[in-house]
């Protein structure tokens, strides 16, 4: 028996290679750019997960927490602090 969200030998080619299926690897992809987006290019979270095609704020930070760790605000903020200076 076929699984339901299997769309033929395309998706089981695909995540034999990546080891995912092809929308979690759209979703990879569009949490890295988020994340590259937050840091080169300062801006509001929601404004970032409508750039990168989230419709919604919340589903956004549940996922980029989901998958970095930490929230997008709270990832951005230690990652643009500067580093301390020697004395």
């Amino acid at each position: 028996m076929r699984d339901p969200v299997d769309r033929g030998p395309g998706d089981r080619h695909f995540r034999a290679v990546t080891e995912m299926t092809p929308i979690q690897f759209q979703k990879q992809i569009r949490l890295q750019q988020a994340r590259a987006r937050l840091i080169a290019q300062p801006g509001t979270v929601a404004d970032v997960g409508f750039a990168v095609g989230y419709d919604s704020p919340s589903q956004f930070s549940r996922e980029y927490r989901r998958m970095f760790g930490v929230s997008p605000g709270r990832d951005t903020a230690a990652r643009t602090q500067a580093p301390p200076r020697p004395v």
